[in-house]
């Protein structure tokens, strides 16, 4: 066991739907569902490729030091905005490393999955011709343990499914609840009971209640659903994630701060953030 080390939470993207190039939203960001998860020296947990992983990849070969030659890609599922950066993340093009994807499905449907977004006509290169060392994984209920991380999957309630991720160190637990729709007492208790105690919960929160009631069905949830949730599980701090393509940064500043008049350990996800617990 690792003693005295941190697990650590950075943010790659954390849009929702499709990227925004909106002047007005780069304070938080404007690429699609990407966070980077560490644990000490252990190989880095990524989960969700959407366009943030290219600024990941990007930024592991600017500091050298920091590239891995062993990744773990994790999906919650296989809408545009969490698979679209994979063709672009540069540790594929990289002969030294090894990346393993890993989802709730088989692995035949998984590799099938991202095989097709990298063929003619969507993309010059197959992912066969890539130079990493590749492999597909299925996550079966019951988790598996990376060196002293333990990570659990559980299902979401999201169109065509979806799968959240309890990550938990010898000492902190982090779970991320990506496009999960609140509303459905199993999937909700699913989620209260694998956020119970955690350190930090990632929530969907990608509507405002108002804005909810004209979108009911489209397997996004609200600000208020993750405090409640949150405050159900005695989660310790919130994090809002998933945030609307159209919401600006003046937007999220006011929907954060009335989160936080209800919980007050909440923040809003923003690229570039770095929590440790």
């Amino acid at each position: 066991m690792t003693v005295g080390e941190k697990l650590q939470v950075r943010f790659w993207g954390v849009r929702g739907s499709i990227p925004t190039a909106d002047s007005g939203a780069m304070r938080y960001g404007g690429n699609t569902s990407c966070v980077e998860i560490r644990y000490g020296n252990q190989p880095p947990l990524i989960f969700d490729a959407g366009s943030g992983v290219r600024r990941l990849g990007q930024h592991w070969l600017n500091t050298p030091d920091e590239f891995p030659t062993e990744v773990h890609l994790l999906f919650s599922h296989f809408h545009w905005d969490h698979i679209q950066g994979v063709p672009f993340f540069a540790p594929l093009y990289n002969a030294a490393s090894d990346i393993q994807f890993s989802s709730s499905l088989d692995t035949g449907q998984l590799r099938l999955i991202l095989e097709n977004q990298m063929r003619a006509p969507y993309f010059p290169v197959n992912l066969s011709a890539v130079q990493a060392r590749t492999e597909f994984c299925q996550v079966e209920e019951h988790g598996f343990a990376l060196g002293d991380l333990v990570i659990t999957p559980f299902p979401l309630r999201h169109p065509g499914g979806a799968t959240g991720y309890r990550i938990q160190s010898p000492s902190a637990c982090i779970v991320y609840a990506s496009d999960h729709e609140h509303g459905d007492d199993v999937y909700d208790g699913i989620l209260r009971r694998n956020a119970r105690e955690a350190d930090i919960l990632i929530y969907d929160a990608q509507y405002t209640p108002e804005e909810y009631k004209g979108r009911v069905g489209w397997g996004h949830s609200t600000w208020e659903a993750g405090i409640r949730t949150a405050a159900d599980a005695g989660v310790k701090q919130l994090l809002l994630f998933h945030h609307d393509p159209d919401r600006t940064d003046n937007a999220l500043d006011e929907l954060v701060h009335r989160a936080g008049t209800q919980f007050e350990n909440t923040a809003g996800a923003r690229e570039g953030l770095v929590v440790s617990v």
